[in-house]
């Protein structure tokens, strides 16, 4: 009879193995499944652009383009994943994968077969800063003077070989920066004289910093979109969707809200 037990004792616990065994094996399909339907969208962005881009002093992200982007992925679902770069590393992380475009106050201009686009969100300009007591009033003062630039931006292009190249032969040189805070930095310190800057930026940055002020005269003008890799359509065409809808609800005006130095020139 203790043999009979034993034996039955040792086919219930086998039974139970296997149906424990068995219930793993239907919740990991499950999972697996939730995983596969969540989206997760990766927006790339300069680390260091304000107001559309940039970590706060606690290393979250922020800035205009940051919270449309969040809003965004908001009405659709989808998870939100911030890449933030050096700006001169965008097209090596977009081609790399890394993001899923790049959305960071990016100009369309001259770009035009580099990506594939959205239409224009937001207008903007170049122009040159300078501390209010400078001497110099208009760009040709900036003769013999030192000018700071963020490098791979608009503005740089514009006077390295583009329209304003005269003018930057004039200069007595162009010092380049990674990002336009260190180059107001320096014109705070008085190691440069002059920033070529997108009026945002130099708005923005004026804003925490009184006691600057741009020239009249206009380097150049551009209009700023969202760059996805070429042959992403389909998810371009699915953002712009999304962005539509935040820009209905009144969530892109509430945002821009928050960025007085924006607001004017947004097209929405």
């Amino acid at each position: 009879m203790k043999r009979i037990f034993a034996l039955m004792m040792a086919v219930v616990m086998v039974f139970a193995l296997c149906a424990c065994g068995g219930a793993k094996e239907e919740k990991a399909p499950a999972e697996t499944a939730a995983e596969a339907e969540k989206v997760v969208f990766k927006q790339g962005f300069d680390l260091d652009y304000p107001p559309y881009s940039f970590r706060t002093d606690d290393g979250e992200v922020g800035g205009f383009d940051v919270e449309v982007c969040q809003a965004v992925c908001a009405e659709l679902g989808w998870e939100y994943e911030a890449v933030p770069f050096n700006w001169d590393a965008k097209d090596a992380e977009l081609n790399a994968g890394s993001c899923d475009c790049i959305w960071s106050g990016i100009t369309i201009e001259g770009r035009e077969d580099d990506y594939c686009w959205t239409v224009p969100y937001s207008n903007n300009t170049q122009m040159i800063l300078v501390p209010e007591n400078s001497e110099i009033k208009t760009l040709a003062d900036l003769a013999g003077k030192v000018v700071g630039v963020q490098t791979a931006t608009s503005a740089y292009d514009l006077l390295d070989e583009g329209d304003q190249a005269e003018l930057k032969a004039s200069f007595a040189s162009l010092e380049v920066y990674e990002t336009y805070t260190i180059a107001f930095n320096d014109l705070m310190a008085g190691a440069i004289d002059a920033i070529a800057i997108d009026v945002t930026s130099g708005n923005f940055l004026m804003s925490k910093n009184p006691g600057y002020m741009f020239l009249d005269e206009v380097l150049g003008s551009e209009t700023y979109g969202i760059a996805f890799r070429k042959g992403d359509e389909a998810l371009r065409d699915q953002v712009w969707a999304g962005f539509l809808k935040v820009v209905e609800s009144g969530k892109f005006a509430e945002i821009a809200e928050n960025y007085p130095e924006i607001k004017d020139y947004l097209v929405f």
